[in-house]
């Protein structure tokens, strides 16, 4: 990713810190889940939404559904876990049996803005909790 648009993605991922967790909301400073977010940085940076996802519970990924990872395998650019860089999408699973159920933003090597249940979009420490829990990582791609 170029180094304008990982800024840009970084930019707007820090815009929306303070926006309350809302389960399937997508506006900035009214409400978000991670998705969400997600998906507004998306409008943002790269334009209108290539598609919307399908209603969604909270524990969607428990039933086993893996639609998270097959949308980002649709219009991101996935990379090696371990070669993230700012402006890239980090997604996670809570156990190696169930499909990756979270997702953030990387903004840099050690933080991530993410939002989750019970609380705000944060910027947080990327910290040993989270690495274990990493699954797959993705780039948004160049226009």
């Amino acid at each position: 990713m170029s180094d304008a648009l990982s800024s840009r993605v970084v930019t707007e991922a820090r815009s929306w810190i303070g926006t309350p967790y809302r389960h399937q909301a997508s506006l900035k400073g009214v409400g978000c889940d991670c998705l969400g977010l997600l998906r507004g940085i998306w409008r943002s940076v790269m334009g209108a939404e290539p598609e919307l996802p399908p209603p969604y519970s909270p524990d969607w990924a428990e039933a086993g559904a893996d639609t998270l990872l097959a949308a980002a395998r649709r219009h991101l650019i996935e990379i090696d876990v371990t070669a993230f860089a700012p402006g890239d999408v980090l997604l996670f699973r809570w156990r190696d049996n169930l499909p990756p159920k979270h997702c953030a933003i990387a903004t840099s090597a050690s933080t991530m803005i993410h939002a989750h249940d019970g609380a705000s979009v944060a910027e947080v420490a990327f910290a040993p909790w989270w690495r274990r829990h990493l699954a797959h990582a993705f780039r948004f791609p160049e226009h």
